[in-house]
């Protein structure tokens, strides 16, 4: 049983130290990273919504859904590395294919109002490859919605 014992030990800390292996040629994350930090990718972003929008009035727990579309009016494809919400209550989700020059795609995002009655203001934070930006590649998206409180 002592040598079992050491056995199962000796084969998890192999285990532990073997390292991945990366496939020749696969995609990491690492060229969109670099697309959206090379000005030579830059591109300009057109929001067909308004990046600040109203859910209007919702009662505690209800799960609002809100998306804003946008088109790509530059000559280079748009690539949106990251959606972030401000807070844990939402969730978003954003392309995960560039969008070619002309194309359009949408940022999609879901409030879960349970927990947050009164005036809710939240943000998300988009990541891409923008020439047009004030932020480091970063645009503010937002909304508000009034959250009655449960009876």
């Amino acid at each position: 049983m002592k040598h079992l014992f050491f056995i199962l030990i000796g084969t998890s800390l192999f285990a532990c130290n073997v390292n991945d292996t990366k496939v020749a040629g696969s995609n990491d994350g690492h060229a969109a990273t670099s697309a959206v930090k090379d000005s030579a990718n830059f591109t300009s972003i057109q929001w067909l919504d308004s990046t600040t929008q109203s859910l209007g009035n919702l009662t505690e727990g209800q799960v609002a859904e809100i998306s804003w579309r946008f088109k790509n009016t530059g000559n280079k494809p748009l690539v949106i590395e990251d959606v972030q919400p401000g807070c844990g209550c939402t969730v978003a989700d954003k392309p995960t294919e560039p969008i070619a020059p002309g194309g359009e795609g949408v940022i999609k995002a879901k409030f879960n109002s349970d927990g947050h009655p009164g005036h809710a203001d939240k943000h998300i934070s988009v990541l891409a490859n923008l020439s047009n930006h004030n932020n480091g590649g970063t645009t503010q998206l937002g909304f508000t919605a009034d959250v009655k409180a449960k009876s």
